[in-house]
């Protein structure tokens, strides 16, 4: 035990007195800001194209009748003919002529849009969707069918589900919404770290078989302890970058909370008054008193510990796998792309798994997929926030711990020869002979 503990304190050290370490742990963060505030600044319409449409309506249906968009506006003008109006176009400030032509309701053809620019899938949908709806109006009314009543008839019919506790304002359809967003993040997040820490294990075995440190610690310690200090040593380079990560996140929220006008405001107010519905600005104490009861129908408690377990056991169980595949290749990492297609391609079809275990999380491939070793990391964290029986999710844990002893033993019994291996190039077949090797 203290040998393997003198591996894990070494692969820990030795990984986060490194610049890189410094360096990829603020960098991530602020790549994700980067990411969510481009990605805000794209839906908020930072980029979006305006178009100016001058619309030349021969049918005379259509006057008044088309509505403008956030990026789209309708000019109706009187123009004796298209030529006259191209060549004033650019002069009136317009991107695009659209013409429409007399029409014969049930059989409407003829649209045209002259510009300099091809149209982007969105402004045709929107110009179409609105000319579309002109017509449906004027059919009905010719149909005697009053528009008025038509959608008065219309229904939003919502689900309730006995099954679910729903606190009192709360739809179940948004608790829904929020355990498929979770499922989305954490099964996204944790696909990434197997790959990115798993890689991490691979190259740095690789790396001390090349300059000859494995041959050292292979003759003082078994395989088994080897594979075992390795494997959570870097866990814990892991665990110590998502902890920070967690920390600096807090903080942001905190300075934000302090510096942003108004937010600070609002939860000096809510503190004292000790009800949000009270406070000075009642749609955000709504909002937030929304959000504080659809974390309460969520098993936020369940959730958590379950995401920590199957990522600390899926990386256990993945990890020792790569760390086998990277006691068996040379100095040429090349080879390592074949010998990882087992690994990986798992992990890949565990990932499309998911997705479809979020949309049916009691089907019985989601079902199978959360249990199963090798896919349960990704799949069952996604079932999770719909609600798990205690049964499966007790299965799918056992296993999964069988599975990790099981898969670092026989990464122990490769890493035995492959480390000391040289000069040739392994085959799976061989890998296989190794780990089932007696002696």
């Amino acid at each position: 035990m203290h040998k393997t503990w003198l591996i894990i304190r070494r692969e820990y050290l030795s990984r986060v007195k490194k610049k890189s370490f410094i360096v990829i742990t603020l960098l991530i963060p602020l790549l994700i800001a980067g990411f969510i505030a481009l990605e805000a600044f794209l839906i908020t319409g930072g980029n979006k194209q305006v178009l100016h449409v001058a619309v030349i309506d021969r049918s005379g249906l259509f006057k008044d009748n088309l509505t403008d968009g956030q990026q789209i506006f309708f000019s109706f003008v009187d123009a004796p003919d298209l030529q006259s109006l191209e060549s004033q176009q650019s002069a009136d400030g317009y991107d695009g002529v659209l013409v429409i032509p007399a029409i014969q309701l049930d059989h409407p053809t003829g649209f045209a849009y002259y510009s300099a620019h091809q149209l982007g899938l969105g402004p045709y949908e929107y110009i179409t969707g609105q000319l579309n709806k002109v017509i449906q109006n004027r059919r009905m009314i010719e149909a005697g069918i009053d528009k008025d009543k038509l959608d008065q008839m219309k229904s939003d019919v919502s689900l309730i589900q006995p099954g679910i506790s729903a606190p009192k304002g709360v739809d179940t359809a948004h608790i829904t919404y929020a355990a498929t967003v979770i499922g989305y993040i954490a099964g996204i997040f944790i696909y990434f770290i197997l790959f990115f820490y798993g890689m991490q294990v691979m190259r740095g075995v690789a790396e001390e078989k090349t300059n000859r440190i494995a041959e050292v610690l292979a003759s003082s310690v078994r395989p088994f302890q080897m594979m075992i200090g390795k494997v959570v040593g870097i866990a814990g380079v892991g665990l110590t970058q998502f902890l920070i990560w967690v920390i600096l996140a807090v903080a942001a929220i905190l300075v934000i909370g302090a510096t942003v006008p108004g937010l600070s405001a609002h939860a000096g107010q809510w503190s004292e008054i000790g009800q949000m519905g009270t406070a000075a600005n009642p749609q955000v104490a709504e909002a937030m008193q929304k959000a504080q009861n659809l974390m309460a129908a969520l098993p936020i408690t369940r959730i958590v510990l379950c995401f920590l377990f199957y990522f600390l056991g899926g990386y256990l169980f993945y990890a020792a796998l790569f760390a086998a595949v990277g006691s068996a290749v040379d100095q040429e990492m090349t080879e390592s792309q074949a010998l990882t297609v087992p690994i990986t391609l798992p992990l890949v079809i565990s990932f499309f798994i998911m997705f479809n275990a979020i949309q049916q999380p009691n089907s019985p491939l989601s079902v199978f997929a959360s249990i199963f070793p090798l896919s349960s990391p990704l799949v069952m964290i996604a079932r999770v926030p719909f609600g798990v029986p205690g049964w499966q999710l007790a299965l799918s844990a056992v296993l999964l711990i069988l599975g990790i002893v099981c898969t670092i033993w026989l990464a122990g019994r490769i890493y035995r020869t492959g480390i000391l291996l040289y000069g040739k190039k392994v085959t799976l077949k061989e890998l296989a002979k190794w780990a089932v090797r007696k002696g």
